[in-house]
């Protein structure tokens, strides 16, 4: 007999289904993802955390989990939407099944509910404040419950996900190490460690809150900017080390270190309506004017035309509705991206962006 489970977002909307994972109650806010595969990736992301995950494609879980696969040491996702999960996970590299790592890590999902009518209605709304509960089976008390949790806008969850002293990567043997690279961690995804070092760079990811001045004495020949989560305006301390930051070294960022860069530039930030989230999204490169479909995974975007004195020009637009993807600035060797080249899970047609980082820096030398 399957645990009951109910899913309330803030509008008045339940749905009934069963438990899967821990049983319990969680919160946050309730985005969709489209990718048909990658689980594990998208539940592990520091970007989600704050988040709730629903998937689109209706079966998930066939292939299970494994170690090598996590982007971070856990499930960041406060929880797990699916239409079913597969009871079965049938992979010559899975460890275990879905439901049995969501609950060894204390992750409440619910499966057996009709996503597409989620999915629509989050289009039609835009994201919303939910909760999931094995707990609280009233509709109408796990609704209030929801309206009262908290939601993204002005909120750090950097804090909860960056590291919490100094962590260092090397290349891996047989390739010389080029460059050294200061990453400020705001929810570094692992692969993007591991294409810097497969690059020959020695990276040095320090957490979030480091100064300028900390971050400068060790030298570095470049900056990158990391993904992360919730609203880049709730990270004023960060913004502020960019902004110090500039002119002084190259610099590259990454979904939430794109939008960062952006504030740092003395530009605003913006929510949308339902983010982007997924493996299929296509973002025209402007000055190729190739299209590249990319992994992306954000609910804010960077009004570029906000940037004063035109100080960076548009690099990549998405071409589902025109946000910016990419800039760089005109004068300075810093760029950035929305999307994220590393992938994992997702296309690789954006690897090229981090041989521009290491031109930037062979420039710099």
């Amino acid at each position: 007999m399957l645990t009951r489970a109910l899913l309330a977002l803030e509008d008045g909307t339940t749905f009934a289904g069963t438990v899967l994972g821990a049983t319990g109650e969680t919160s946050g806010e309730v985005v969709f993802n489209t990718s048909m595969t990658g689980y594990q990736e998208i539940l592990t992301d520091p970007s989600y955390a704050g988040q709730i995950v629903a998937m689109t494609y209706p079966l998930i879980g066939n292939y299970g989990v494994n170690a090598e696969d996590a982007e971070s040491a856990a499930p960041q996702a406060e929880g797990f939407i699916v239409k079913e999960a597969s009871r079965i996970a049938s992979n010559w590299r899975g460890q275990m099944t879905l439901a049995d790592w969501l609950t060894q890590h204390g992750v409440v999902g619910i499966q057996g509910i009709d996503t597409r009518a989620l999915t629509r209605l989050l289009r039609i709304k835009g994201a919303l404040k939910g909760v999931i509960s094995t707990e609280e089976l009233n509709p109408a008390r796990l609704v209030r419950r929801a309206q009262a949790a908290p939601g993204l806008l002005g909120r750090d969850l950097v804090q909860e996900v960056t590291c919490a002293a100094p962590l260092t990567w090397e290349p891996p043997a047989g390739v010389p190490t080029r460059f050294q690279v200061v990453a400020i961690d705001c929810g570094t995804k692992r692969n993007i460690y591991r294409m810097l070092a497969q690059a020959g760079c020695r990276v040095t990811a320090v957490p979030a809150s480091m100064t300028a001045p900390e971050l400068l004495a060790l030298r570095p020949d470049g900056l990158f900017l990391s993904n992360g989560p919730g609203d880049p305006e709730g990270v004023p301390y960060v913004i502020e080390t960019v902004r110090q930051c500039l002119g002084r070294l190259p610099v590259f960022g990454i979904c939430l270190g794109h939008q960062i860069l952006g504030l740092a530039l003395g530009g605003k930030t913006y929510k949308l309506k339902f983010g982007h989230h997924g493996g299929n999204h296509p973002v025209l490169d402007v000055t190729t004017r190739k299209v590249e479909i990319t992994a992306q995974n954000h609910g804010f975007a960077v009004d570029v035309a906000s940037i004063p004195n035109g100080q960076v020009e548009v690099t990549h637009l998405n071409l589902y509705d025109k946000t910016v993807e990419g800039m760089r600035h005109t004068t300075l060797p810093v760029f950035s991206v929305q999307y994220h080249p590393e992938a994992s899970p997702g296309p690789h047609d954006a690897h090229y962006l981090f041989q521009q980082f290491l031109d930037l820096m062979a420039q710099r030398g």
